[in-house]
């Protein structure tokens, strides 16, 4: 636990963990808001090309497929390169899709530009692993919950100012059909700019990078590193139950995220902004929901241990069921509207308890652990988006999410730590504190 921060100083930047701590929420911010900037603009995009049910369905499983791909990946990459390293690289590859769907003249073009940005969605992982790099057990629950938090507001972001940039480039005169594509040049630039940051003011760990800590015969505490950390963490039982806990809170928030403009406009009639300001709503919870489920996380932990974080997961998840079943009986806006608040707080609260657990599942396997758990966001998402396709009918799909979440609630309880693991992880947290 050597140079983990046991307190989060919020307005400095002194310390490498706090640069840190501000950098990848940052980070995670530019690489939501590139990956939903299209979800807003879907109402505008279906006319533009032309594009049936059945193909926007398609583009919003494409939009977050590759995802559960690249998740796997970055996950055993941050232990062997670092996570510095790895974002950097995410970062500038994942500009070029962002920036290349503004040439997309077909629905072809545009699915192929959708699909590869997805892969910017695995930059949660590499969030997740940086700040448990960086955060002491007695707030690494509620780091890693405030930066995935703080950065998935760009999706909330994402879905208010995408119209609103459409709209400023058609009172300058630009057409429509030009103004949606310059949008989409703002996030792909931005993504740019944090990458060099990025690279000039973090470093791997507390100590320093990893490249440097190996050449000098060191390297991160008890990393497996690669593709090793990434099989140890396949055998692990708990992996996969949170897998499917956070399949079923971060896919449905994916799944939102990406159809409720264009179910707002459909359903009840509202406008183009109108409908972003309502989807942004959502997303803009994640402002403080998630940091709360981590924080409530960490506070159950000083009395309960890690029994307590899977008793407040379990409770989270049935809220979200709940709440999905309470949305998608809505009949007008307004009750449409404070369900999705209702259902979307439980759901961004399960996200943070989900990573407020992930550091104390296996600490030599800590990659490949948010890399499969990361993924399971995604599969749940992909789920959900051939769910909606099936069905054909967005209250349907809403209501069996809804049964399917509260179920899900049990892998929850089904987490169980053996007494010797219970009294290591102790014993790190009594340690973190008395060398604070």
């Amino acid at each position: 636990m050597t140079g983990k921060a046991t307190r989060i100083d919020l307005f400095s930047l002194a310390t490498p963990q706090m640069r840190a701590f501000h950098l990848t929420w940052l980070a995670f911010f530019v690489c939501f808001f590139a990956w939903f900037a299209c979800a807003p603009l879907m109402p505008v995009l279906k006319g533009e090309f032309g594009l049936s049910s059945a193909q926007i369905a398609n583009i919003n499983i494409a939009a977050v497929a590759v995802t559960i791909l690249v998740r796997l990946i970055v996950g055993p990459l941050c232990d062997r390169l670092g996570p510095r390293k790895t974002y950097c690289g995410l970062l500038v590859l994942g500009a070029i899709p962002v920036l290349g769907v503004a040439l997309a003249q077909s629905y072809e073009a545009f699915l192929f530009f959708r699909l590869a940005i997805g892969a910017i969605g695995a930059s949660f992982v590499i969030t997740q692993y940086h700040s448990s790099m960086m955060f002491a057990p007695n707030v690494v629950g509620t780091a890693n919950a405030t930066t995935a938090g703080w950065g998935n507001a760009g999706a909330g972001v994402a879905q208010a100012g995408m119209p609103l940039l459409l709209t400023a480039m058609l009172m300058l005169g630009v057409s429509q059909s030009l103004g949606w594509r310059l949008a989409m040049l703002v996030p792909g630039l931005a993504m740019l700019v944090v990458a060099w940051l990025y690279w000039r003011y973090t470093q791997d760990c507390p100590e320093g990078n990893f490249s440097d800590l190996r050449a000098a015969g060191q390297g991160p505490e008890g990393s497996k590193g690669g593709w090793s950390s990434f099989a140890s963490a396949a055998r692990n039982y708990r992996v996969w139950l949170l897998f499917i806990t956070y399949g079923a809170c971060f896919g449905v928030e994916l799944f939102i995220h990406n159809m409720a403009a264009i179910y707002y406009v459909e359903r009840f009639g509202l406008s183009l902004a109108s409908a972003g300001m309502a989807a942004a709503s959502f997303g803009l919870l994640a402002l403080f929901a998630r940091a709360l489920g981590g924080m409530a996380s960490d506070r159950l932990a000083r009395r309960r241990g890690l029994d307590g974080r899977t008793l407040l997961l379990c409770g989270l998840m049935l809220g979200e069921g709940l709440g999905l079943l309470g949305f998608a009986r809505a009949d007008s806006t307004a009750l449409a509207l404070l369900a999705m608040l209702g259902f979307g707080l439980f759901t961004h609260m399960a996200c943070g308890a989900t990573y407020a657990l992930v550091p104390f599942i296996d600490r030599r396997a800590l990659g490949g652990v948010a890399a499969i758990i990361g993924a399971g966001g995604n599969v749940g998402a992909v789920a959900a988006g051939f769910l909606m396709k099936g069905l054909g009918d967005m209250q349907h799909t809403l209501t069996l999410l809804g049964v399917l979440v509260a179920i899900s609630a049990l892998c929850a309880l089904a987490v169980r730590f053996s007494a010797e693991h219970k009294a290591s992880e102790q014993a790190l947290y009594d340690n973190s504190l008395a060398g604070a």
